[in-house]
C-alpha cells in the first residue's frame, strides 16, 4: 500500500501563487508515475499535471501549461506542484494520486487539498 498526504492548499488572489506538497510513504518505492488532479464544485475531476518517477518527464493539460510545474523529489518521496499565475477557474479540490508499473489508471490518492482562488 501507498499513502499520499498532500498539503499546501489555501486561499490566494487571483495573480497570485501556490505551491503543491505531497509526501507518499508505505511502499512508495513501488510508485511509477505520480500526479495532480482537481475536482471544481459541480464538475467531474480532472488531469493536471504528472511526472514520472524513472525519467522525470512531465506532462501537463493545457489550461495550465506555462503557469504551473510539476516536480519530484526522489530521496523524500515528494512531488510538488508550484501554481504560478493563479486563476479564479483553477478554485478546486486538488488530489495527488500514485500509479504503480503496467498500472492503467491511478491506483492510489491522496484525501485532497483545497486551493481557492479569489477575483
Amino acid at each position: 500500500q501507498v499513502q499520499l498526504v498532500e498539503s499546501g492548499g489555501g486561499l490566494v488572489q487571483a495573480g497570485g501563487s501556490l505551491r503543491l506538497s505531497c509526501a507518499g510513504s508505505g511502499r512508495s518505492a513501488a510508485i511509477a508515475t505520480m500526479g495532480w488532479f482537481r475536482q471544481a464544485p459541480g464538475k467531474e475531476r480532472e488531469f493536471v499535471a504528472s511526472i514520472s518517477w524513472r525519467d522525470g518527464s512531465t506532462s501537463y493539460t493545457d489550461s495550465v501549461k506555462g503557469r504551473f510545474t510539476i516536480s519530484r523529489h526522489n530521496a523524500k518521496n515528494t512531488v510538488s506542484l508550484q501554481m504560478n499565475s493563479l486563476k479564479p477557474e483553477d478554485t478546486a479540490l486538488y488530489y495527488c494520486a500514485a500509479k504503480t508499473p503496467f498500472a492503467i489508471v491511478y491506483n492510489y490518492w491522496g484525501q485532497g487539498t483545497q486551493v481557492t482562488v479569489s477575483s
